[in-house]
């Protein structure tokens, strides 16, 4: 496919409304729009319109039974896209909307089956940036979207990214800058009772168990533990967010970093030793003795500020891409509380399943 594409430079600081503008006449006139949200950049079309719809899936090669996420900039549409919105959903709605949180619920018959991947259900959410929510109501309609990627590269966190995967393929790219949180939302099954974590996300799992007042189950595959059988929303079936060369993760024991760390020496240098051209990802406290030793690596942050790692976490799996000198890459892994959780999910599925236990 080849598209003449757009780029609208919107300041998140300044909105522009003109430009919000051209960019919605493109959704009102069937076409696809790049845009921004706090978690990462997004890929989206009309919900309601599903030859639009399938553009979206064109231009990123996401397989048709991959769903997406409708996003809103009202309550109202919530009840527009949703057969049925339980108490759970509005309470959870209203403490955390707009932000990094979607709620999976039955479908109204206003959203058609390529949004949902013919399935009765429906994510959605409301994103807390500027620029989307001007932008979804301009449009006037819910913009269904996945991620602004070629399907199973890492999320985009800048333009720049959008660009380099989507240019092309795409009518409009609107660049604000760079995200705030650096992973995708976190989903939310509310069709299931108890809840069911489908993916950990920007928003801690621990503050939606609080305000539920109940726990939320976690199957393997939400702390990147396998794939789900089926895609009942984004990040559950396939293989997602991995850098074109093989990346492992080396996981163990991180109240011990001392102890942990030689132990991550041991095996990227080994690596070396069999020819390979490592670059380790690794945390701030660690950095300075694995470079002691002679490794080369890609600084995610700090432990003690796991919202940095996150945040870094996609733009550094793209830099490994980059590194022309560099054909493996290896990760340290992090504990899986609040953010960390949605951490060391993207990096096993990014790895493949490739895990290394120290």
């Amino acid at each position: 496919m080849e598209v003449s594409t757009r780029i609208l430079k919107i300041d998140p600081a300044n909105v522009d409304l003109e430009l919000v503008r051209e960019a919605a006449k493109v959704i009102k006139d069937g076409g696809t729009v790049a845009f921004p949200t706090e978690t990462v950049y997004g890929l989206g079309a009309s919900t309601y319109d599903p030859n639009a719809v399938r553009k979206v899936y064109e231009a990123k090669r996401r397989p048709m039974d991959n769903p997406l996420i409708v996003h809103i900039a009202s309550l109202d549409q919530l009840y527009e896209v949703a057969a049925k919105v339980p108490p759970e959903a509005e309470v959870l709605a209203r403490r955390f909307w707009p932000g990094p949180l979607t709620l999976l619920l039955y479908r109204s018959g206003s959203v058609p089956s390529e949004v949902t991947a013919g399935r009765d259900t429906v994510a959605v959410r409301m994103p807390a940036h500027p620029v989307a929510l001007a932008f979804i109501r301009e449009s006037g309609v819910p913009i269904a979207a996945p991620s602004a990627n070629l399907a199973g590269r890492p999320s985009p966190t800048t333009a720049e990214h959008v660009i380099r995967d989507l240019y092309g393929r795409v009518d409009v790219i609107i660049d604000s800058g760079e995200t705030l949180y650096g992973v995708e939302s976190t989903i939310v099954d509310l069709t299931r009772d108890p809840p069911v974590l489908l993916r950990p996300g920007a928003m801690p799992l621990e503050k939606v168990e609080e305000v539920l007042g109940k726990m939320v189950d976690v199957p393997p595959f939400a702390r990147g533990l396998g794939m789900a059988d089926v895609a009942l929303a984004p990040g559950m079936r396939y293989r997602h967010y991995a850098p074109y060369k093989q990346l492992t993760v080396v996981e163990g024991n991180y109240s011990d970093l001392k102890a942990y760390a030689a132990k991550v020496v041991e095996v990227v240098l080994g690596a070396a030793r069999s020819g390979s051209r490592p670059v380790l990802l690794c945390s701030s406290e660690t950095r300075p003795y694995y470079e002691s030793m002679g490794i080369r690596t890609i600084e995610l942050g700090p432990r003690s500020n796991i919202f940095v790692v996150a945040r870094n976490l996609f733009k550094s799996l793209r830099l490994v891409d980059e590194l022309v000198d560099v054909n493996e890459a290896f990760s340290e892994g992090f504990d899986e509380v609040g953010l960390g959780l949605a951490v060391m999910n993207r990096l096993r599925k990014a790895s493949g399943f490739r895990v290394v236990r120290v």
